[in-house]
């Protein structure tokens, strides 16, 4: 399977070699990897450079946007600045963080799971940090949910759900709208992908109301909205961060930003939500 991959990265000298040899090892080789410097000020373009000279299926991008550490609109849209310099030619399509080391057999697993299955549209690993020098599962990971940091399309799901959206809570209306559109999703527990930074660990204090928005635009409506700031609050044990969640979506209620998806997809969404939410209530 030909695998195309595109990793925005702002100001990480200190991780995206690692990343760039971890793929570079594959038993799989990808055919080919866009690196979207984003206006970064270290010295992340001229290790890009570096590994794109030693290997003809990296290539480098350059983009400029904010300073800012934003997730949602910021990382999407460099996404697309390396999806655009890509030809069709491609079975699965990825955006990878630049802070992840993967295992040398990663890509070679995740294409015997699309083969196994033509409904499998979604697939990853799990991800996991250093934590008193030991690596341990990143408490965000879930079994049915595909991190942001590590994320791989099968080419017709990509297309089916719009490609990506720019907008914080892309990560989660991309397995939603796979899901209305009948894909499947698969975590593999046995692929270990180190995450170098925790997620959100350099996130701008002004993305805080994002998440709330998101759910706004998704059309949650107040009560899974509610249930689904408590739930996230408590991963990231900040329940500070619930007020934050919750002026986000009241926000985004008054000021009524475009929806991310139909009212059909609203509705699906809503469904979905409640199914999880009762059938985890009656396994507790």
């Amino acid at each position: 399977m030909n695998f195309y991959i595109v990793i925005p990265a702002h100001n990480e000298e200190s991780s995206i070699g690692l990343t760039l040899a971890s793929l570079a090892s594959q038993t799989l080789k990808p055919k080919q990897i866009v690196v979207v410097n984003d206006n970064s000020t270290d010295k992340t373009l001229d290790i890009v450079e570096g590994y794109s000279t030693k290997y003809n299926f990296i290539k480098l991008v350059n983009s400029k946007s904010s300073n800012q550490h934003l997730p949602g609109a910021k990382i999407i849209n460099a996404f697309y600045k390396g999806y655009n310099v890509l030809d069709e030619d491609y079975d699965v399509i990825c955006k990878f963080d630049a802070d992840l080391i993967f295992p040398e057999n990663y890509l070679e697993q995740l294409a015997l799971h699309f083969k196994a299955n033509n409904r499998l549209g979604m697939a990853s690993g799990f991800c996991y940090i250093k934590k008193n020098n030991d690596w341990v599962l990143e408490n965000l990971t879930r079994k049915d949910h595909i991190r942001g940091a590590l994320k791989a399309y099968r080419k017709a799901c990509f297309l089916d759900i719009g490609k990506l959206k720019p907008s914080m809570g892309w990560d989660t209306v991309d397995e939603l709208l796979a899901k209305f559109y009948k894909w499947e999703i698969l975590t593999d527990e046995n692929l270990h992908v180190k995450h170098l930074k925790p997620t959100g660990v350099s996130y701008n204090k002004a993305s805080k109301y994002l998440q709330g928005e998101a759910m706004y635009k998704m059309r949650y409506g107040f009560v899974i909205t509610v249930i689904s700031a408590i739930k996230l609050a408590f991963k990231k044990r900040n329940f500070e961060l619930f007020k934050d969640y919750m002026s986000g979506y009241f926000k985004a209620k008054k000021g009524k930003p475009e929806q991310l998806v139909t009212k059909a997809q609203g509705k699906f969404i809503r469904q979905l939500r409640w199914k999880g939410m009762l059938g985890k209530l009656k396994t507790n």
